[in-house]
């Protein structure tokens, strides 16, 4: 085809491309900046133009025909190279520019993470921040994220991972609740109590804690053994959210799992209003032991990116405070 001819459907390719994404002519609009109307029509005249169905319209959902697919297939890596060029010759302008759409999880971006985007973009005002906060798994490049902060023990070996800060799981009740209803000192006790519950795959219903082998001081265990306890809990409430967790855990209706960042501050001189229950155990497969920048993998990091997870990176150095 003719360069003349290929040039006005190079925009309705890329279109076709994120719509492969997508699956959402909404969410195509939305992320290209032009109405629902407009994009289904762009579609549509491409394949007039075409010649060949390249996308499957049902009421609940939007797919590709294997022409479409196979279209997509030989256009991605074409469209990567334009985008990573072009971010590679905009940051030659020397000044940081540009939108970076983020993600985080709702307790982390609400407390720590908001006021670490106010300084940066009083820093760096060229730079625009779209910021998504919800605790579910976001496909960042199918979603079209820029980056994403996550707490995690593994970080997906597709991503580019930066370590922000340390952080850690901890079993807490109010003093009122423990008062009321008695202090726990084997995990196995907690089936006897209310506990509050974060809504996770099949973690749920069943928490799982390590400690080091003989710290009971009955024997002394072979070096670097450790004792595992696992307990079924149950309780009058499950969440997928950690500051509800934490508000039902403040009102003194169980015991509960929280991530140090979702802890209440402590006040000094004042009874803490949260406190650690089993100190000597680690709860196991929740929440990470870390807070992680994740970005897909690209040969160009734009220099936006750069510039905030640097920013993160020192904002988040000395981790969470959590129970003293």
């Amino acid at each position: 085809m003719p360069s003349d001819q290929l040039a006005p459907l190079v925009a309705d390719l890329h279109l076709l491309t994120v719509l492969a994404a997508t699956r959402s002519f909404t969410e195509t609009a939305r992320r290209l900046g032009v109405s629902k109307a407009s994009a289904s029509m762009r579609i549509s005249e491409l394949e007039r133009t075409a010649g060949v169905l390249l996308v499957r319209r049902t009421t609940r959902s939007v797919g590709l025909t294997e022409a479409g697919q196979q279209l997509v297939n030989d256009m991605q890596p074409a469209f990567r190279r334009i985008s990573e060029s072009y971010t590679a010759a905009r940051d030659l302008a020397g000044t940081p520019r540009g939108l970076i759409r983020l993600t985080a999880p709702v307790a982390l971006g609400r407390q720590h993470l908001a006021p670490c985007i106010a300084a940066f973009l009083q820093q760096f005002p060229d730079i625009h921040i779209e910021l998504e906060l919800t605790d579910r798994f976001i496909n960042l490049a199918n979603e079209g994220f820029d980056l994403a902060i996550r707490h995690t023990n593994t970080p997906p070996e597709t991503h580019v991972a930066w370590v922000l800060c340390e952080t850690r799981s901890l079993l807490v009740a109010s003093p009122q609740y423990l008062a009321r209803r008695g202090l726990p000192l084997h995990p196995s006790e907690l089936a006897l109590h209310d506990c509050l519950l974060y809504l996770r795959d099949s973690h749920a219903g069943s928490w799982t804690f390590a400690r080091p082998a003989g710290i009971s001081g009955k024997r002394k265990p072979a070096e670097g053994a450790v004792e595992r306890v696992g307990v079924h809990v149950a309780g009058s409430l499950k969440a997928n959210n950690s500051e509800v967790l934490r508000d039902a855990l403040l009102a003194g209706m169980g015991i509960g799992l929280l991530p140090d960042f979702s802890l209440p501050p402590a006040t000094e001189g004042r009874e803490p209003p949260l406190v650690q229950v089993l100190p000597d155990w680690q709860v196991q497969g929740f929440f990470g032991n870390r807070i992680y920048a994740l970005r897909p993998w690209s040969a160009q990091v734009p220099k936006a990116v750069e510039c905030l997870v640097a920013h993160l990176r020192q904002s988040f150095a000395q981790g969470f405070a959590g129970i003293r």
